[in-house]
């Protein structure tokens, strides 16, 4: 049990009377929403998203984006407008998961192995795989065909794998590779792909066309995907500090190259019609370039810790759905602060136990616009005093978190209840 003096009992416990207030008139918003027969995600391992369509911006640049995030055990966890359609998380795998790829609809996605084993949901649909297959290279991606009723996937040393109506043009497989392949893009067509390694080296098949590549030039970091324009005439190659390399008709708008975030850029996506381009980190947080605006589709990221913050985001992951307990510190259940504590004293990194001690001195402060994965954020009744900060929540990125709130472990938006008691800065242990 947490040792607390009387005064301070009573200032959490109002505060926790507060948050519990605001807990129940979302709960009641959600069954009005159900009664209604409103669309609301609701995940196996808790709530996702619940208050998202109605969210104010949660940094000084962007509103809560959607997307998926999957761990190489199988985990899905689902943001915003995602939906939450399933996962492997308590499933023993043979191989870890490697990639997921959503559906154009963003109404379904697939789940692939390294062995190249495939897991649909929603409406993806399933057409083969080499899960049965003795392969040469483990598999290391997957695309699907424009119309979702066929899938490509790649292995390292680039051999090619089609299924459904999706067609076989050629591959790398016989050929000895400077660096290995790490991904594939169709051409918009869906008659041709490229295939991408990872320092930028490109080969094309079908009617996609060679535009040029880095594999000359030395990369500070490797190449992570490709982006065709939509006429197919031109490409963008993303590198992990967020540095892109334009081909062909593809315009330079802008990098993060100068400035990385810890998390790799994973995903560099360009809207249907407009300038610009969004650049996604593993974490979800999305920077828009050359004018593109608010957030890009849903899309499908594979979440690889890489920093403290990321291994403690996969901590707290791992105990949605466990019950908000007041003064849990855990395993059975955790209230607000608790959770933050235990997330990141599985990285070695120990604070204080209640939620405004961790505002005043859990390790640095941080400006809202430049939080990470694993960052913790406050709420309080002044925005000026740390003493009357009464709740904690674990920034994940994309503006969404995870927090021990209401009866349960949850996903939520940052900007939920509005800016207010939102807490000027947050705390990176």
């Amino acid at each position: 049990m947490v040792e607390l003096s009387a005064a301070r009992v009573l200032s959490a416990w109002r505060a926790e009377g507060r948050r519990s207030a605001m807990s129940a008139l979302r709960s009641l918003a959600l069954g009005a929403a159900i009664v209604l027969g409103i669309g609301i995600g609701i995940g196996g391992a808790g709530l996702s998203g619940v208050a998202a369509a109605a969210a104010s911006p949660q940094t000084s640049q962007q509103p809560a984006a959607s997307f998926w995030l999957a761990s190489s055990t199988g985990g899905v966890w689902n943001f915003g407008s995602a939906p939450a359609l399933g996962s492997l998380a308590g499933v023993s795998l043979a191989k870890p998961i490697v990639g997921i790829t959503p559906t154009h609809n963003a109404a379904g996605y697939w789940l692939v192995a390294s062995d190249g084993g495939i897991f649909s949901y929603g409406n993806a649909t399933f057409f083969g795989s080499t899960g049965g297959i003795h392969l040469n290279q483990p598999i290391v991606g997957m695309a699907s065909t424009p119309d979702d009723r066929g899938y490509w996937l790649v292995a390292s040393d680039g051999g090619i794998f089609s299924y459904g109506d999706a067609t076989f043009y050629g591959s790398t497989g016989s050929i000895r590779l400077n660096q290995p392949i790490v991904g594939m893009a169709p051409s918009p067509t869906g008659h041709g792909y490229w295939l991408i390694a990872s320092d930028g080296g490109i080969f094309s098949y079908g009617d996609a066309q060679f535009e040029g590549s880095t594999g000359s030039i030395h990369l500070n970091q490797p190449i992570t995907g490709m982006t065709p324009t939509t006429d197919g005439l031109g490409y963008w190659l993303l590198a992990a500090d967020g540095g892109v390399f334009n081909f062909g008709d593809a315009p330079f708008d802008g990098s993060a190259g100068g400035a990385p975030s810890p998390d790799p850029a994973e995903k560099l996506v360009a809207p249907k019609s407009g300038p610009g381009y969004w650049i996604v980190d593993q974490n979800g947080t999305t920077n828009p370039f050359g004018g593109a605006t608010g957030n890009p589709p849903a899309q499908g990221l594979m979440f690889r810790p890489v920093t403290p913050g990321d291994k403690a985001v996969l901590f707290a992951f791992a105990q949605l759905g466990k019950p908000y307990i007041w003064g849990g510190n855990g395993p059975v259940g955790y209230d607000c602060s608790g959770l933050a504590l235990a997330s990141w004293e599985t990285v070695g990194i120990g604070f204080a136990r209640v939620s405004d001690d961790q505002y005043h001195t859990a390790g640095a402060p941080v400006p809202m616009s430049g939080l990470i994965a694993g960052d913790l954020v406050f709420w309080g009744t002044s925005q000026t005093d740390w003493t009357t900060v009464y709740h904690t929540a674990i920034y994940v990125g994309g503006g969404e978190i995870v927090e021990a709130t209401g009866d349960h472990v949850q996903l939520n938006t940052l900007g939920q209840w509005g800016q207010n008691d939102l807490m000027p800065n947050g705390r990176r242990p």
